[in-house]
């Protein structure tokens, strides 16, 4: 396929079978963008999940895919030399905060190796814009809230937590050593249709359509900011052709930045959970548990500079967002 057969910038998506790469590489082909999608199907979770986003993306004649793995450097530098894109959004990581305890050296590969071969990629195959999937995993149990993207996240409670870190750290480098422009994205609980299953709210709807508890940690004593899917990647297709600018962050000249991305609005664990009972119309049964290791009591985000950067405001609550999100549930596993 042509890497040149739309007039708009050929946007480069890894991930792109997951969650959030599945929407955003949607959105942007309706909005007539070239998507090469990049992702390796990993049996992280239900792989058929991942495999019917992708066909939903091959529909379009302007979508191509090339199955590789990002810690594969090789792959990578002839998937950038092949399509040359204009603009790459990382959106490949090994993710899940519980899952890296047991397995850590997934994370490293992932997420370390892999977006190292990315920068590398970058490096030699210049983009006009690097937008790069962090995590609110990077402020830690801090007490302080709203968490602002000034503050210290060198406290990380989950190796998770510590790659997103480190990702941000190299992204810098990379931008103050060869110009790479580049902007990092802390996502707060993303949830939605076609959403990851070893999310929470995925698992309470799986449970509770099984007549199985469902399990509710620190007694549901929990807050969380949670970001519907459409503000995710609406914000993204208003930056994307806007890169930080030599100095967009205080105190260096690289052209980087990063922003926080969430609802703004933290959410109890129990309301969270009573609003998706609502949109399922079916009753949870609750098993309480104490505070699983890794775990954060709250995250809320504050998204100040990303209102003033790019007029980008939360617009879908957790009421309409979990109404979309049992609408899909049930008409995907009817057919299941």
């Amino acid at each position: 396929m042509d890497a040149n057969i739309d007039n708009k910038a050929p946007v480069l998506i890894t991930g792109a079978a997951g969650f959030i790469g599945f929407h955003l590489s949607k959105l942007l082909l309706d909005e007539g963008y070239y998507v090469i999608g990049f992702d390796n199907l990993n049996d992280y979770y239900d792989v058929s999940l991942k495999q019917s986003r992708l066909d939903v993306l091959q529909e379009y004649g302007h979508f191509a895919f090339a199955k590789g793995d990002l810690a594969d450097s090789g792959a990578v530098d002839d998937l950038f030399g092949h399509f040359k894109p204009r603009i790459a959004v990382n959106l490949a990581a090994q993710a899940g905060v519980r899952y890296s305890i047991e397995n850590p050296r997934t994370y490293i590969d992932s997420n370390i190796t892999g977006f190292l071969n990315l920068l590398e990629a970058c490096r030699n195959h210049p983009v006009e814009h690097l937008i790069y999937a962090s995590s609110s995993s990077v402020y830690g149990n801090r007490k302080e809230t709203p968490f602002k993207v000034g503050d210290d996240v060198f406290t990380p409670v989950s190796l998770y937590a510590a790659t997103k870190m480190s990702n941000e750290a190299m992204a810098h480098t990379y931008s103050h050593l060869f110009g790479i422009p580049a902007t990092g994205l802390r996502f707060f609980t993303v949830y939605g249709p076609y959403g990851r299953p070893d999310m929470a709210y995925f698992k309470f709807a799986d449970r509770i359509f099984r007549d199985e508890p469902i399990q509710i940690f620190n007694h549901g004593d929990l807050y969380r900011d949670f970001t519907y899917i459409d503000d995710i990647t609406n914000t993204i297709l208003r930056m994307l052709h806007c890169p930080p600018k030599a100095g967009a962050t205080e105190g260096t000249g690289a052209r980087y930045k990063v922003y926080n991305i969430g609802g703004g609005q933290p959410e109890h664990l129990l309301l969270f959970i009573e609003t998706l009972e609502k949109a399922l119309g079916l009753t949870a049964k609750k098993e309480f548990l104490p505070m699983q290791p890794g775990d954060v009591y709250m995250t809320f985000a504050d998204t100040s500079e990303l209102e003033r950067d790019f007029g980008a405001v939360p617009e879908v609550r957790i009421e309409e967002g979990l109404k979309r999100f049992a609408k899909w549930y049930n008409e995907y596993y009817s057919h299941y």
